[in-house]
């Protein structure tokens, strides 16, 4: 009784000992959010307003059926996207693992073996005069025949590896928030392609009729020469010009074979043409967007929850890792048969063998390892923390830049269109002057010439406007819903 007494005592002293030992676990570093509190109310000089294009489903935002029908095809065979997904899979995979760490195991064990010991040993000369039964002396050598379960549970006393499940969910959940972000991105890189491919269409459209006009100013040069009313001055300068729009109608040709091809790997298919209708491209009116508050940035932008969960989770990995500095409980079970001959495995309860131990262990000394561990998941938290406040004042810049974008293009494609528009009525005046012989072929060509380049720029101009309205729809966390 008394040593009974004695033992419950050693067992905790011993307890006390490791919990006390545990309480010297560092403290993590206290970190603060500041970017969260401190982001405006609105953007620039908006007034504050609830309606946000970014919660608009992607179907409803673009209506030309052709740029919907390449979008529907790179959701369902983009490799960007299926890499993304398989990351998702992995997170799962892990969650699952953590949750199984915190159930007992159960294993089945089979063994058989053979052992000598020397006659002139504590355990031979025991053997040497044991009988199992009257008359029968220890077989030599001895053999042993065992069958069994086995057991063996990490007890989460201190509920690290709950911890490390929460963990692992929070990075689960920053992988879905990584897939959105994807989409988001993916239907945005699709729908800037697309306009980009139709602009290159209507610039080769235009440097078609360029060179239809530069073919007629060519051919009253000719006759002027002929009448001596022109030099061969003129005709070598309209036949040069000539030249350089054919070889601007090759290159052309050349960056719409490569901008079909960028759709294509986007859909993850070979090449082949882009269905497309180039023609009402010019007539296109940029959406109206509502960019709400820029407070809705932290719900509908991917990359933001994606940020804040995987912040979650390294706060959740400090604390796990500060909880190695604790001691564990393990428990470890064995029950089943066992005997030196397999015919005596029948034979119960002398068969039967157990085992039951119960061990609790902390660290004492050399604690770098865990040391290391716990420094490493505290600067990853710190660093997760300015990857989240850099996400949030990156997408609130991105907005503004984008709103600032679009009504400059306004205003921009508005004087361009009155530009390109005087431009073409002078093209038709300085032909007639020149067939008259009244202006000289040099501003003939200077005409054309800067028409020619009012209208490239105003497509451009029309491909931009369509592209800002295109990526502040992904800026407000558009696309992904």
């Amino acid at each position: 009784m008394e040593n009974l007494k004695t033992n419950k005592n050693i067992i905790a002293t011993a307890f006390i000992s490791l919990m006390l030992i545990g309480c010297k676990a560092p403290m993590a570093t206290k970190i603060q959010d500041q970017v969260k509190k401190t982001i405006p109310q609105n953007f620039d000089d908006q007034d504050i307003a609830e309606n946000n294009s970014g919660i608009t489903p992607w179907k409803q935002f673009f209506t030309d059926s052709n740029l919907v029908n390449l979008i529907d095809e790179a959701l369902k065979n983009n490799q960007e996207l299926m890499i993304t997904l398989q990351e998702i899979e992995i997170a799962k995979s892990d969650v699952m693992y953590k949750n199984g760490k915190l159930s007992p195991t159960l294993a089945a064990k089979l063994g058989a073996g053979v052992s000598k010991a020397g006659r002139y040993t504590s355990e031979g000369a025991g053997d040497a005069t044991t009988e199992i039964e009257p008359g029968r002396e220890m077989p030599e050598p001895l053999g042993n025949f065992e069958g069994g379960l086995m057991a063996n549970w990490e007890v989460d006393i201190w509920g690290k590896l709950r911890t490390e499940k929460k963990a692992a969910v929070a990075h689960y959940l920053s992988t879905v928030e990584g897939k959105n972000f994807v989409l988001s991105s993916l239907i945005s890189e699709v729908a800037d392609n697309y306009y980009e491919l139709l602009s290159l269409d209507n610039q080769l459209d235009i440097i078609h009729q360029y060179m239809e006009l530069q073919k007629k100013a060519l051919d009253v040069a000719k006759i002027q020469k002929q009448a001596m009313a022109a030099t061969e001055l003129a005709v070598k300068k309209f036949e040069a010009e000539l030249a350089k729009s054919s070889a601007t109608e090759y290159d052309l040709k050349q960056q719409i074979t490569e901008k079909e091809n960028s759709i294509n790997a986007l859909l993850g298919r070979y090449p082949q043409q882009i269905v497309r209708t180039k023609e009402s491209f010019m007539s296109i009116v940029p959406q109206t967007v509502y960019t709400g508050i820029p407070s809705q940035l932290l719900a509908n932008r991917p990359d933001i929850k994606q940020a804040e969960l995987e912040l979650e989770a390294a706060k959740l990995d400090v604390d796990a890792a500060r909880k190695e500095f604790y001691p564990s409980l393990e428990i470890n079970a064995t029950l089943g048969l066992e005997a030196f001959n397999p015919t005596y495995l029948a034979k119960l309860p002398e068969s039967i063998a157990f085992n039951l131990v119960g061990e609790l262990a902390g660290p004492l000394i050399n604690k770098t390892a865990i040391q290391s561990r716990f420094k490493t998941a505290d600067a990853k938290q710190i660093q997760a923390l300015y990857e989240y406040d850099k996400t949030i004042l990156s997408a609130y810049i991105d907005v503004a830049n984008q709103m600032s974008k679009i009504k400059n293009l306004d205003k921009y494609y508005e004087l361009k269109a009155q530009e390109s528009k005087a431009l073409d009525d002078g093209i038709g005046i300085a032909n007639q002057l020149f067939r008259n012989s009244r202006a000289d072929y040099l501003e003939v060509l200077m005409n054309q010439r800067d028409a020619l380049d009012a209208k490239m720029e105003l497509i451009e101009a029309k491909e931009r406007q369509l592209s800002s309205v295109v990526n502040i729809y992904k800026s407000l966390g558009g696309g992904w819903k």
